[in-house]
């Protein structure tokens, strides 16, 4: 049974998102009133995931990211976003969070993004010792419009991303949340079409109910039927890159990625893109906008620039 602790200085929060995550898992809720607090918990047992609030006193969201990330990077973190902390969320993604939940947006969202953090961070480890012997890595896949195949496809990389030792624990995670949002991206949107609102929807049923239904009258439309999936995967002691293809018509590149756009984290706003953009160190498209490349390079391990905290 999953452990989560939830970090928020509001007792009635706090209560929310516990109940929110007891609804739909089996899990065992621990609650902390800031950063400090959680630390404190954290001297027993570890939690599986850290839900966090950004804005907090004594020891704010990003503040426990960047501990978390140094000491227990293993423990992903998912951030929870009031509307005006953009800019924070953004640095926290980039210091080592997970993924973060719009508050506005937390009964529709928070249960099944913390399935998908769960899900990628409880690994199969039946051949890791296989695994870990690898030096480097180049294959490719030709995936149907499956849902289901993306999951193992993503836990494949981030065992093949740690033999070669490219990142940490976290690093490899976003890695796994980035290229995941890519592949489901492809098959969704670029592939079979399906509208940007209905997307949610699927997703959510995918994890929730296995509801596929609207997948599959998509994927018997004659047009969209033979579509496919191309995956290119590079992973060496240098860098990692991932080229994901569709055979949709693509987008609009320009109309996302002008000099005058900035993909900010809004509840409203391109989440995908803006998660992919925070995660990999490039992200690029082809001109007709179906094919995404996805780089990460050795991470670089800085130095803890917090002071000791006290508990």
């Amino acid at each position: 049974m999953a452990t989560i602790l939830i970090v928020d200085d509001s007792a009635v929060d706090r209560r929310l998102v516990g109940g929110l995550v007891q609804k739909v898992l089996p899990c065992t809720v621990q609650y902390a009133a800031n950063g400090v607090e959680a630390l404190a918990q954290m001297h027993g047992d570890l939690p599986d995931l850290i839900l966090t609030d950004l804005n907090m006193p004594v020891m704010d969201g990003l503040e426990l990211v960047h501990y978390v990330r140094d000491h227990h990077p293993e423990v992903p973190i998912v951030l929870i976003t009031a509307y005006g902390s953009e800019a924070l969320a953004v640095e926290a993604l980039s210091k080592g969070a997970a993924t973060y939940v719009p508050k506005s947006q937390l009964a529709a969202r928070l249960p099944g993004t913390i399935q998908n953090v769960l899900s990628m961070t409880f690994v199969h480890r039946s051949y890791e010792q296989l695994i870990h012997c690898l030096t480097k890595a180049e294959f490719q896949f030709v995936l149907e419009n499956e849902p289901n195949l993306v999951d193992p496809l993503v836990d494949l990389v981030q065992q093949m991303v740690a033999s070669v030792a490219l990142c940490d624990f976290t690093g490899r995670l976003q890695i796994g949340v980035a290229l995941k949002e890519a592949l489901l991206n492809a098959i969704f949107h670029g592939n079979l079409e399906i509208r940007a609102e209905e997307i949610e929807r699927v997703q959510q049923g995918l994890i929730e109910e296995g509801d596929l239904s609207l997948v599959e009258e998509h994927r018997m439309r004659p047009e969209f039927k033979d579509r496919k999936v191309h995956v290119h995967i590079r992973i060496c002691d240098e860098e990692a890159r991932f080229v994901v293809r569709d055979d949709g018509k693509g987008f609009d590149v320009a109309k996302v990625f002008g000099p005058k756009k900035r993909l900010a984290v809004e509840p409203e706003g391109p989440r995908g893109l803006a998660l992919l953009r925070t995660f990999m160190d490039e992200v690029l498209f082809n001109e007709t906008g179906n094919q995404i490349t996805l780089i990460k390079r050795r991470e670089v391990r800085r130095e803890n620039d917090l002071p000791p905290v006290d508990l």
